[in-house]
Order: structure tokens, then sequence, then C-alpha cells
């Protein structure tokens, strides 16, 4: 055993503990402990990485199993690597005295030299007992199904129907989709440049441009990507720019743009527009310069509270705005699954509140007879039907225009895709989007 596959579970070990402990999140933490891997080793460190934080819940109900006593809170370290150690044994194909040396050795690195018995006993515990202790686990929902209770909660409130599939779909790994910039090729040509790289892949039917990769590659080896042929973003997400059906000479306003996807959707569709891209952090709006870029497009990026209009608008008015507004993410778990540890119950009314602000604010900025497309990424009907419904309640110029597309399911307000759905006779297994389109009455 190498020590560099032990130190592929210490980093691993580490970036669990960062989540876990200090609340930082995968996108954050992950790259840096990268960086630390032997280039051979980055892709067990962030498979591991995502699967411990994707399985955590049910992880930890066979660790509490296999414990005496929990550990303190200043042996975070251990924990994280006992769930490493247990994830390679539940849920990969590693084989499993490879696992426990691997994880064993990497507790001894720690220098914790009590913890390398512990460890050891801990995982062979688990080779014996898996059976047993499995069963334990997955009495209750939310640990079988690896979800914080609340939101289980919620959504057994609100989809009564659907709840334990949308758990199974967010644990699921997430289709590799790709959106063809209009400007560089048409669909069929892009198809047949795969088909020469011999990427396998499958047409979305829902969208317009897009198409989804039968196995993930590096994004350097898409044919075209860096003359900006082609971009990375998931079918549900692809659906807004239609939605907001942008026209040559629009003034066009992307609230909460970053990191610039529907952005450069938008453009792409519509270069003729004006398009302004407001978002809050300094850093995010680079990223939105950088790909349209890429891509070659322009629009004016600014960093600005979209909540509050003063600090960027110059009051002329837009025909179209596209609020993707902040939320709590959890039509998206399967790709962040760090999610499910880092958001709490409490978040959601503080959220809602702040998408209520949002609409507030941009409202007036809309020009008679204009559209708001209403977009986000969350399956919790606090957000979504119920945000719009109380948004219509209190603006008498205001009325919904009707969506008529096949894809997701309609509520009395909008329209909700549940991760995972299937639509349009294709396994496009879209992300959990919910959509809705308001217009200003004259």
């Amino acid at each position: 055993m190498s020590q560099d596959t032990a130190n592929a579970r210490a980093l691993a070990g580490g970036v669990v503990t960062q989540v876990l402990h200090d609340g930082r999140s995968l996108s954050q933490t992950l790259p840096l402990f990268l960086e630390q891997a032997a280039s051979v080793d980055r892709g067990l460190v962030q498979e591991l990485s995502y699967g411990v934080l994707r399985w955590r819940f049910r992880l930890e109900a066979l660790l509490r199993q296999l414990l005496k006593q929990p550990l303190k809170q200043k042996d975070q370290d251990i924990a994280s690597l006992l769930l490493v150690g247990l994830y390679q044994l539940t849920y990969t194909d590693i084989p499993a005295h490879a696992a426990v040396h691997a994880t064993v050795e990497a507790v001894r690195a720690t220098g914790k030299r009590w913890a390398v018995p512990l460890a050891n006993a801990v995982l062979r515990a688990y080779q014996r007992q898996h059976a047993q202790l499995d069963a334990v686990a997955d009495c209750q929902p939310a640990d079988r199904h690896a979800h914080p209770a609340w939101l289980v909660d919620l959504l057994r409130a609100d989809w009564p129907d659907d709840w334990e599939r949308i758990l199974t779909a967010n644990n699921q790994r997430p289709p590799f989709v790709l959106r063809v910039n209009a400007r560089h090729n048409d669909l069929p040509a892009y198809r047949a440049a795969l088909d020469a790289a011999e990427m396998a892949h499958a047409v979305l039917p829902v969208t317009e441009h897009g198409v989804c990769l039968e196995r993930p590659v590096a994004v350097e080896r898409l044919p075209g990507f860096a003359a900006g042929a082609v971009s990375v973003q998931d079918a549900a997400a692809q659906l807004a720019a239609p939605l907001l059906a942008a026209q040559a000479g629009m003034r066009v306003l992307d609230a909460c743009a970053a990191p610039g996807g529907k952005t450069a959707h938008i453009l792409e569709r519509t270069p003729e527009v004006e398009l302004l891209a407001v978002d809050i952090d300094a850093v995010r709006v680079r990223r939105i310069a950088e790909n349209l870029q890429r891509l070659g497009l322009s629009a004016q990026a600014v960093v600005g509270d979209a909540a509050q209009p003063a600090q960027w608008w110059d009051g002329r008015p837009f025909q179209r705005i596209l609020l993707d507004a902040p939320c709590s993410a959890s039509g998206v778990i399967r790709r962040h699954p760090d999610i499910k540890s880092l958001r709490r119950a409490s978040d959601i009314d503080t959220l809602a509140a702040a998408q209520a602000q949002l609409l507030e604010a941009l409202w007036p900025l809309l020009e008679p007879g204009g559209l708001l497309l209403y977009a986000t990424c969350s399956v919790l009907r606090r957000e979504n039907e119920a945000q719009i419904a109380a948004f219509l309640a209190r603006h008498a110029d205001a009325r919904e225009a009707t969506l008529d597309v096949v894809w997701g399911r309609p509520l009395r307000h909008g329209r909700q895709i549940l991760p995972g759905d299937v639509d349009g006779g294709a396994a496009t297994g879209m992300d959990g989007f919910y959509y809705a389109r308001l217009m200003k009455l004259p």
C-alpha cells in the first residue's frame, strides 16, 4: 500500500472535516486538497469526498452503532476518516482489505496513536456485522436515504407521492450535460464532432441545444470548448433562456447572474439584446466575464445587490428580467451533496424572505408589457409556488403568463421539475428546478 494511497484517504478526510466541522462548502474546500494529491490519486480523493458527503447521514448511523461512545469534538478528524473508511466498504468496489489498511494508515498519520486500534476495530467490525448494522441504520427514512430529518419532513409534506423518489434521485450521480453554442455550431454538427471524438451521447429533447454525455470528461477534452463551441449546463437550467423569450433590441436584466451560464445562453439565442448581468459577489462576477469571453459574447456585468437597484440601475426600464433567485438548492443536491450538511431548517424562511424582497425590488424595473421569469433550483413549495402566489396577491399589475411546455409538473402557479425527472420520451434526468413567468400589465 503506497503512502500516496493512504494520503488520498487523509486528504478526503480533511475535506470532510472542513465541510462538517468548519462549515465550508465542497466547492471551496476540495480544490485546495486536490492540489496536495498526487495526480494519480485526485480522482480517488474526489470520489471519497463526494461519496462521504452524499451518504454522510447513513454512514453516521452506522458509526454510532460501532462506537461505544461518541468521539470528542476535537477528534473530528478521526470521525471523518472513519466515515471515509465506511464509505469505501459500503459504496465502492475497493477491496475491503485495501480500504481498511489505507484508512488505518491515514489515521496513524494524524499522530493520534490511540485512534489506530479504534479505526481498525470499527472497520473490521463493520465487515463482520454489516448485515445487522445496515438493517438498523435503514429503520429511519432520514438515515436510510442519507438526508437530514428536517428536509425529509419538508419533502414528504410538499411531495407526498414523490418524496422517496426525490431522495433517491438526490443520491444518484448527476448526468454530464452540455449546451451547444448555437452561434458556433448547430446541434447535428456538434454531435458529429462528439462522434469523431468517440464520446457517446444522447440528445435532450426538452432542450434546444442540449446533449448528455454517457461519461463525464474534463472540459478541456470537449471538442471546441476553448473556442466557445459548448458549455456545461444541466438540461433544467437550459430551459430559462427560451422561457425568457428575449427579442432583438430588448433591454434584459439577469439578476443574481453568476456564474453566467444563463446569461450566456440568452446571448447565444439573441445576441442583439442589451443585457445587464448583476451579482453581489465580485469574484463570481469575474467568472461571468470569463465565461462570456470564452464564448465570444459581451454584456455589461456589474457587482451589485439585486435587492438594492439604486446601487446600479440607470433608471431605464427592462423588457425582460430573469430572477434566478438564491434558494435552498434542494433541487441540485446530487451535484452538491454538501448541501445536506450545510443547509439548516431555519434557512428556508430566511431565503423565502430574501426572494420576496428581490421580487419587490425588481418589479418596478420592468416595463409594462414586459416579462419577469422567476427561477429557483429548489423543490420546496415555500420558495416556489407559495412565493409566486403571495407576490400575485400583493400586485394587481401582475398576472401569471402560462408556461405552454411539456416538461415538469404543473402547479397552481408555475411549473416544477423534480430531480431526475424523465420527460420528452428520453431519460433527461434533469436537476430540480422551478419556473414561473410574470407579466406586468400596462
